[in-house]
């Protein structure tokens, strides 16, 4: 999935969460909520960032839960790092 051009503060909330709690296996519900977004916004920033490597993802039922990908850094430097720079921008910090 190609990278897209401009990162919204739900997308750096929801990454915030997982930063928060690198290890945790977290649902889209319970992203949602601790990010303070839609369940469905969740899903849609959950999956992009499966795709670009950021997030890892347990299929799971009765829901597929997420984490914060280990190797993050060497999967897509890049996105992670405008990631931060937004995460500052925004005043979301670690």
């Amino acid at each position: 999935m190609p990278e897209k051009g401009e990162i919204s503060i739900h997308e750096a909330r929801l990454y915030r969460v997982f930063t928060a709690a690198p290890t945790s296996w977290l649902t889209n519900r319970e992203v949602a909520e601790a990010a303070k977004i839609a369940e469905r916004t969740a899903r849609l920033h959950t999956l992009r960032l499966v795709q670009l490597g950021i997030l890892d993802l347990a299929e799971v039922f009765p829901a597929h839960k997420f984490r914060l990908a280990q190797q993050a850094d060497k999967r897509n430097r890049g996105y992670l790092t405008r990631l931060e720079n937004v995460c500052e921008v925004f005043g979301l910090t670690k």
